[in-house]
């Protein structure tokens, strides 16, 4: 089976009942798409990209300079479609000047680590489960290593609380798999971030019972009917 990302879980969950089972053998039967050439990729990636960069470095200048960047592109450009990216790509980060960065991650130092390629695939029910967070880091608190990590998500209109905690879930699961032995995975840090409605759910709403637990509901449907 060709990987399956959290956006597909969602947008199955968004079918009607009538088409789950339509979407459900197209995940399933997909194949491997053919290398993108260069106008594809991700849509939101100029917005995300710019944002997680602050997380890292705190330098909130990299907004302005990706506004400045986008506009330019958008002067120099005949596509239409490419200026309607652009211009959206600058309408989430305009939203993003005041964000509170600091209120997503823990006080003090942050070592960001490597995410090797070949653990961006988890296997949940025999699905192979992307999870690509922006940014994995350790950090000390109490004299206890712990670790976080923050996925910065956009989609036009953006996501439901509910549909948020499944990036958040995924985090914890990522971290858990392949730190866990190291590390202690604080479900406070494991956070996803709506860049669409500027809004965050944490694994830590999940474990309280404040969001519900989606993927593995999600993943048996689909099992279900197809």
């Amino acid at each position: 089976m060709e990987k399956v990302a959290i956006k597909d879980l969602i947008d199955f969950r968004r079918k009607s009942e009538r088409s789950k089972k339509t979407f459900a053998a197209q995940l399933k039967y997909r194949k491997k798409p053919e290398k993108k050439d260069s106008t594809g990729g991700d849509y939101w990636i100029s917005c995300t990209s710019a944002i997680a960069n602050v997380f890292k470095t705190d330098d909130s200048a990299q907004i302005e300079d990706k506004i400045e960047l986008l506009n330019e592109k958008i002067s120099s450009s005949d596509d239409k479609r490419i200026k309607n990216q652009f211009q959206r790509n600058i309408d989430l980060l305009i939203g993003f000047r005041e964000f509170d960065f600091q209120s997503v991650k823990p006080a003090g130092a942050l070592k960001i680590l490597t995410k090797p390629s070949d653990w961006s695939i988890l296997t949940i029910s025999g699905f192979p489960i992307q999870a690509y967070p922006h940014h994995v880091y350790s950090y000390s608190q109490n004299g206890h290593e712990e670790i976080g990590a923050v996925w910065f998500v956009a989609r036009l209109e953006g996501y439901a609380r509910s549909e948020l905690g499944m990036y958040a879930d995924m985090l914890f699961r990522y971290l858990d798999r392949h730190y866990g032995k190291d590390y202690f995975v604080n479900p406070q840090y494991c956070v996803a971030v709506d860049v669409f409605k500027v809004q965050e759910v944490r694994y830590e709403d999940i474990r309280i019972g404040g969001i519900p637990v989606l993927i593995d509901k999600t993943i048996d449907e689909i099992k279900r009917i197809v």
